[in-house]
């Protein structure tokens, strides 16, 4: 994914352990609230079980899973999918969803001809919130993504690399 600002291009990195996050979050929305193995996740998505399993736990410490132990044990989810936006997914995973040299982008000051790129900061960081906080497990299964993001996947240069 990229950000277009102005005609600067900024690339945004989304790591395997978010895309494997939300793609077993995917899955467990499809489980009618039924536990499943992180071996089963594994298996269902395509992804190495072992590191799932670690990042299954991060997202259970981050309250996001709920897990259960035994013959019938596995993971669900600790809310309804409706409920844990794209965002929700990403934050304790990766951290915030825009730093600058390791800040906030508020917190990013500059002087001189430079003085006002921290708003350019600023505002990458809102639009990947305009997304991410918007877009929902619950969207991703049923395909029916918010209208803002469907506009935005609808325009032909959104599928473009530049």
């Amino acid at each position: 994914m990229e950000l277009a600002t102005s005609d600067r291009i900024i690339p945004v990195y989304i790591s395997a352990k978010v895309d494997y996050a939300v793609r077993a979050l995917c899955t467990l929305a499809d489980a009618d609230d039924r536990p499943v193995t992180a071996e089963s996740l594994a298996k269902s998505q395509g992804l190495p079980a072992k590191f799932l399993e670690s990042i299954l736990n991060d997202m259970r410490r981050a309250g996001l899973l709920l897990s259960q132990r035994g013959a019938e044990g596995g993971y669900r989810l600790s809310r309804p999918a409706s409920a844990i936006s794209v965002a929700d997914v990403i934050r304790p995973l990766d951290g915030p969803l825009a730093e600058v040299r390791g800040l906030r982008p508020e917190a990013a000051n500059y002087e001189g001809s430079a003085e006002h790129l921290q708003s350019v900061w600023v505002a990458v960081r809102a639009s990947l919130r305009s997304v991410l906080e918007q877009v929902t497990i619950a969207d991703i299964v049923s395909g029916e993504l918010p209208r803002s993001v469907r506009k935005m996947t609808n325009d032909p240069d959104a599928w473009q690399s530049h």
